[in-house]
């Protein structure tokens, strides 16, 4: 095992979480059962932007590419059509299985009409 897979590594019951970045960048990071997507992000030294962490703000905004994931608690920031449309806060996003989940900055920006452009 490399240094690289020690970093991802834990125990068996852990799932499989894919995060992809629009620019093609891709990291994997492993969940427990009781950790966010955030969470095991942070404990995999995987920068993901957030701000509140009890799903109010919105700033850690993701999209369900595939895969079972529950919110924690109710996801306030996202209104129901975002929720319909896969978006996810992944302060409050558990996953139940293997995900693949577009993160980064410009996936928050989809949600938020901006004037100025």
């Amino acid at each position: 095992m490399s240094d690289g897979e020690a970093t991802h590594r834990v125990d068996g019951d852990a799932h499989r979480v894919d995060l992809v970045w629009r620019d093609g960048r891709e990291e994997t990071v492993r969940a427990r059962d009781d950790e966010t997507v955030l969470e095991a992000a942070e404990r995999a030294d995987v920068g993901l932007p957030f701000g509140c962490r009890t799903g109010a703000c919105g700033t850690c905004t993701g999209r369900l590419l595939a895969g079972d994931l529950d919110h924690a608690r109710p996801p306030r920031a996202l209104k129901e059509r975002h929720r319909a449309d896969g978006y996810v806060l992944l302060c409050v996003a558990e996953p139940h299985s293997s995900c693949r989940v577009e993160v980064g900055t410009a996936v928050h920006a989809d949600l938020v009409d901006n004037p100025w452009k």
